[in-house]
């Protein structure tokens, strides 16, 4: 399946594909490594995915310990650079007794974009984030060095990942107030297990013109289709170890939600973690889905889900399944009470629901 056609990211010209390269498993250093990719394996993913048209690439200087950034530094050298959406992340401290060398200050970001265009081997990155909120640091300073680093060339975009709701809208309106560097991007960790960002975030992107990124599309796998409640293949493993990425509290709801999975998978004869990243594509405010693989023979499936089309009967039994609690205030609004501010039984239709608008550039 190609991935030759390309989404604008946020409110701004930049072209992405539908799927980012996810490359956390690049490497076997430090935590993430416990189940890293050796530099054969992720140069035969890397291949088939920039075979296959993509050009979303993510990755981070704390993914094994920089060596992702390092890994992909090769790849990108003999494959090319200027037709790739580079994109990377700062925050965590991985220096031994150096306060600065972590965190989200002005500091810690330019001392890390230098070390990661090192690593990349690239004097530029198209897109830097904010890897997640230290709770300390002002918006405003976290938004004027983002403009610093775009008006000095080191990155051309700039977004957040992990960060509360209120912090992005008020970073977002600084720099709209001051002519600043804009985010295009928020990255968000969302799939039919994890919801909890549509009380906020999806309206948050619609509206103030960031595109979402979805990371842990499969929930650590619990979506991949390896854990299969009709066959009693339910042994979680590595989803609850604490080594790495985990599924929260693996209970009645969430086999709830794989058995509604399954269930769907198996009518349309297509593979499970298929059916949840198409779910993932069609959600508001989600520009493109995080995918990673250690194999090329993974990322192909997963590739397969860009030629899928789930009925709507279907999508309403996996929304139904997976929907999250609802709390106050988000009960107020509703269709019942919005009748009654309106004075009339209406739906639900204000910008802030709809679906965006994906322009496909093939």
């Amino acid at each position: 399946m190609s991935l030759d056609r390309y989404y604008l990211l946020g409110r701004s010209g930049l072209r992405v594909s539908p799927f980012a390269l996810g490359t956390l498993t690049f490497g076997t250093d430090g935590t993430h490594g416990a189940w890293g990719s050796n530099k054969q394996a992720a140069r035969a993913v890397f291949d088939r995915y920039v075979g296959a048209g993509g050009n979303f690439i993510d990755t981070a200087d704390l993914y094994t310990r920089g060596t992702s950034e390092s890994l992909l530094g090769e790849f990108i050298a003999e494959s090319g650079r200027d037709r790739l959406v580079l994109t990377s992340k700062y925050s965590y401290n991985l220096a031994e007794r150096d306060p600065n060398a972590g965190g989200n200050g002005r500091k810690n970001m330019i001392r890390a974009v230098e070390a990661s265009l090192r690593r990349l081997g690239t004097d530029y990155l198209d897109l830097y984030l904010l890897h997640t909120w230290d709770r300390i640091t002002p918006a405003e300073e976290v938004v004027r060095t983002f403009d610093d680093l775009v008006r000095a060339g080191k990155i051309r975009y700039a977004g957040l990942s992990d960060v509360p709701a209120w912090y992005a809208a008020r970073a977002q309106t600084f720099a709209e107030a001051h002519a600043l560097t804009p985010f295009v991007n928020l990255q968000l960790q969302y799939s039919l297990i994890e919801r909890g960002i549509e009380a906020e975030f999806s309206g948050l992107a619609t509206n103030l013109g960031m595109g979402i990124t979805a990371w842990s599309p499969l929930a650590s796998g619990l979506l991949s289709g390896k854990y299969r409640p009709s066959t009693g293949q339910t042994a979680t493993g590595r989803l609850t170890s604490g080594v790495g990425p985990t599924v929260e509290g693996v209970g009645e709801r969430e086999w709830r939600i794989v058995s509604a999975l399954e269930g769907v998978a198996a009518e349309l004869g297509r593979s499970m973690a298929q059916v949840a990243l198409q779910w993932l594509l069609t959600r508001p405010g989600v520009t493109s889905v995080i995918v990673g693989a250690t194999r090329p023979e993974q990322l192909d499936d997963n590739l397969g889900a860009l030629d899928l089309q789930i009925p709507a009967a279907l999508l309403q039994r996996l929304d139904e399944a997976s929907a999250p609690a609802v709390l106050a205030p988000y009960t107020m609004f509703g269709d019942r009470y919005q009748g009654f501010l309106h004075g009339a039984d209406v739906r639900d239709r204000s910008p802030a629901y709809a679906p965006p608008i994906r322009v496909a550039l093939g």
